[in-house]
């Protein structure tokens, strides 16, 4: 009788690579966070998040950099060498093999921290609070602690204060036409008009 190749263990899945345990990687994320920090604010800028995801047979570390005044690409560089090289040394992934991706954050980032919102002030963003009310208003002031909102309702606008405690969730919104943006400038081509206008005229005159 020939022999019965082995059955897998039960409650396993066949092939792929096992599912990550949650308390593992925020363990990870939390290491890789003080492993990066230092490195990336050396080079400038303020590291802003990581994710750590499993996709496949590896591991995909996407970090997001910022500053008060945005980044470059240049900055974005720098930062992602700075990172590569942090990662390393330091090995938190041992034999496991990953991607790393750097950038810089979206405009829909949601507002974690003080710094997000004094670097959106003048932006249109949607609140809820811990009381599950929202919020849709511009910002116009921050401090460590509350945001001043001016809310425009029906064309009527009001201010409003909100402690950032009490915020559950903000998330800036984006807009085509930002408010306080100079509309066009057309008139250099009417002045070029003007000026050939009066040159017509000189020639009519002198004929």
């Amino acid at each position: 009788m020939a022999a019965q190749p082995p059955r897998p263990a039960k409650g396993r899945p066949q092939g792929g690579s096992r599912r990550p345990d949650p308390a593992r990687r925020d363990a990870q994320v939390q290491q890789v966070v003080a492993l990066l920090e230092p490195a990336v604010q050396a080079t400038g800028v303020d590291l802003e998040d990581v994710e750590i995801r499993t996709v496949g047979r590896r591991i995909v570390v996407r970090v997001l950099v910022d500053s008060e005044t945005g980044v470059s690409l240049d900055q974005v560089a720098a930062a992602s060498t700075a990172v590569s090289e942090a990662l390393d040394t330091d090995d938190p992934f041992g034999d496991e093999p990953y991607t790393l991706e750097v950038s810089s954050p979206g405009v829909e980032r949601p507002l974690t921290l003080p710094r997000h919102w004094r670097r959106s002030i003048g932006r249109l963003v949607a609140v809820t609070t811990t009381q599950h009310e929202q919020v849709t208003g511009r910002i116009t002031s921050v401090s460590d602690t509350e945001v001043e909102l001016e809310i425009d309702v029906k064309g009527r606008t009001s201010r409003r204060t909100v402690a950032l405690a009490d915020i559950t969730k903000a998330v800036v919104q984006v807009e085509f036409s930002r408010k306080g943006e100079p509309e066009p400038d057309d008139t250099t081509d009417d002045a070029d008009g003007d000026d050939d206008a009066d040159e017509l005229d000189d020639q009519d005159e002198e004929d």
